[in-house]
């Protein structure tokens, strides 16, 4: 398989979204959503951990969109990944596909209300706006930088991740530094992952290329390492065409 060799330019972060507002219970959601299908972007619950599988072109569009989130401090981001064809050799071994849901603190949502906002999203006379966000190149973090989270806790906060699983999707509320050091770790993959896989054998969920990153790491009891819960993105090359 050749390697993709594209350069990350001014056009890698821009996407086309849909933009729908649904209100509920007296309050307006915005939701910001890829326009187009998401062919080789996918996200799955396996065991404790949230195991996502990107090829290049929709892994920068789904870092874009965590780039859109941090930028968007009312708006939800949804990326109904569930509906991407599954990747191959995954889903043997009970792993659960998920949709994704970006919500910012500011953006005002009860988990427990997601299931009814979306399928207001589905309606058919639902409201929809078609546009292209784009956003400054200076907002994506340096990809081989260290993760470091700064020491002031009001700062530190920005970096933290809430994590709720609703209705088949796995909710990440936080701040705007949360999302873009995401971003970063899906960009990262994406620039790693096509040259190693156009030289070396892909088994998939295999150590034999295995491009991945952490992006976040929840740890539910420090002394226990079976009480840790990872997100954790891979590449893998283009499987849907």
């Amino acid at each position: 398989m050749a390697a993709s060799r594209a350069a990350l330019t001014r056009d890698s972060l821009r996407v086309r979204i849909v933009v729908q507002k649904v209100r509920l219970a007296g309050t307006e959601y915005r939701v910001i959503r890829p326009a187009g299908p998401l062919r080789n972007g996918a996200l799955y619950k396996a065991g404790s951990h949230y195991e996502m599988y990107v090829d290049r072109t929709d892994g920068r569009r789904i870092g874009t969109l965590w780039l859109l989130a941090a930028r968007s401090p009312r708006s939800l981001v949804y990326l109904p990944m569930r509906a991407t064809p599954p990747v191959p050799g995954i889903g043997v071994d009970g792993e659960r596909p998920l949709d994704l849901l970006l919500a910012p603190r500011t953006a005002p949502l009860r988990p427990s209300r997601w299931k009814r906002i979306r399928a207001c999203l589905r309606a058919a006379n639902a409201a929809r706006e078609l546009h292209t966000a784009g956003v400054p190149e200076r907002d994506l973090p340096d990809l081989d930088a260290d993760y470091v989270v700064p020491d002031d806790p009001k700062q530190a906060d920005e970096f933290l991740l809430r994590k709720d699983v609703y209705a088949e999707t796995l909710l990440l509320t936080g701040g705007a530094a949360a999302f873009r050091e995401g971003a970063k770790e899906i960009f990262a993959v994406t620039k790693y992952g096509p040259p190693r896989a156009a030289t070396s054998l892909y088994i998939p969920g295999a150590c034999n290329y295995h491009v991945c990153r952490p992006l976040y790491d929840w740890g539910l009891d420090p002394l226990h390492m079976s009480e840790w819960e990872q997100l954790h993105v891979e590449f893998c090359p283009r499987w849907t065409r």
